[in-house]
């Protein structure tokens, strides 16, 4: 489970935050996870609750918002929304598809005091 990391992660980049930005309690963190990252939406909301015990972040509420996988297709030479990384294009049914957008996750705003 990579999430776990990626939770780990999240919370020493806050803590950099806090540090540099000079707040001490973090009371909401709003995600943006793209369809095509390999992230698991709700193994994410675990990790992050576990993760935020004992830290600034502890008891903070976590928001979640799922981008589409956009893709730009070469055989129809469209930009396509895209469901699963490996699926052939809605489109025209072809494989060469260059993924160009929801394929990351990022902290989009933190609520802190």
């Amino acid at each position: 489970m990579h999430e776990m990391s990626l939770a780990e992660g999240m919370i020493q980049l806050i803590e950099e935050q806090a540090q540099s930005q000079q707040f001490e309690l973090v009371t909401a963190v709003h995600l943006e996870i793209g369809r095509l990252s390999n992230v698991e939406v709700e193994s994410m909301r675990f990790c992050f609750d576990a993760v935020i015990r004992g830290t600034l972040a502890e008891g903070a509420s976590l928001t979640i918002t799922e981008t589409p996988g956009i893709g730009w297709c070469m055989d129809c030479s469209q930009s396509v929304e895209h469901q699963a990384l490996y699926d052939p294009c809605p489109l025209c049914g072809g494989y060469k598809i260059q993924v160009t957008g929801g394929n990351q996750m990022l902290i989009k705003e933190l609520e802190v005091s």
